[in-house]
């Protein structure tokens, strides 16, 4: 089978070093990228046996399409693929958010070919084909949705693929897909970007910074992430983090009341938010 990837940073560079692991890979995989040097960087890794800079090129051949850029990028993808798809083709996204992704493959993609948005919820702060590696997604749950036009032949080849990979496929609708993911994902690395921005232009930075430790830290690693690939998540969902960011702001002002008033159910709260979270790690290992 020949597996076209276009995007070769971390999400692409990562899927193409599993699905090329092991003495004889199944699949062929052929990289795309528009900077040749993305493209020699993915070969030397080892994520990809062919590269392109020529979209036209990379998708004329293909058994199969996986689009792993900046969601908001992804429309533009399918115009340039579309009229150069092969009959009975596949293709998938890797993006963070899916709504807008299955209106665009319904509307873009011909109807010779059959489209399954993808979402692996695996990743990190770093990014670029250079932080690829091959276990990225390894036991972390990879959201599947299906267009209504899809075969089940081709809905089992992309979970044959998340499963090479390591990850656990999951069928879910792309509303609520969104809606979800906007809180245990989204949120957060707003939060996080908006700490720093907070933080850092305090006046006392430079004295608060040497002060900064474990907590500071992981509370805001995810403010190290791709700018262009979360701002296009925000941009495509806007709806659902926005409702999530006044959620959000009417929890921290009950705590900021709770902390104002020396309200001695301050520590209850804590308590039962310790106890929240514990059930939740709990639940993964189990």
């Amino acid at each position: 089978m020949l597996v076209t990837i276009i995007g070769l940073g971390l999400i692409g560079g990562s899927i193409g070093l599993a699905l090329r692991q092991g003495k004889k890979p199944a699949w062929e995989i052929v990289g795309y990228s528009r900077r040749q040097e993305t493209v020699a960087n993915a070969l030397s890794l080892g994520a990809i046996g062919r590269g392109e800079t020529n979209l036209r090129d990379t998708v004329k051949q293909a058994d199969f399409v996986i689009i792993a850029t900046p969601v908001l990028t992804v429309k533009e993808i399918f115009s340039e693929i579309a009229p150069y798809l092969p009959s009975g083709c596949i293709v998938t996204d890797t993006a963070s958010t899916k709504v807008q992704v299955m209106k665009w493959a319904e509307e873009i993609l011909p109807p010779t070919v059959d489209f399954i948005g993808g979402h692996p919820m695996a990743g990190r702060e770093t990014y670029g084909i250079q932080a690829a590696e091959a276990d990225l997604f390894r036991g972390c749950t990879y959201c599947l949705t299906s267009s209504e036009k899809a075969s089940p032949k081709s809905m089992d080849t992309v979970t044959t693929m998340v499963k090479k990979l390591g990850a656990i496929p999951l069928l879910i609708d792309a509303q609520e897909h969104d809606k979800l993911v906007a809180g245990i994902s989204h949120l957060p690395m707003l939060l996080s970007a908006a700490l720093v921005s907070l933080t850092t232009k305090n006046p006392s930075w430079s004295k608060m910074s040497k002060l900064a430790a474990s907590g500071y830290h992981d509370l805001t690693r995810l403010a190290s992430g791709n700018p262009e690939v979360n701002s296009h998540i925000c941009l495509s969902n806007k709806e659902a983090i926005v409702n999530w960011m006044d959620k959000f702001s009417q929890e921290l002002e009950r705590y900021r009341q709770l902390v104002a008033d020396e309200d001695k159910r301050l520590e209850q709260a804590l308590a039962e938010a310790n106890t929240a979270r514990q059930e939740w790690l709990n639940n993964l290992s189990a």
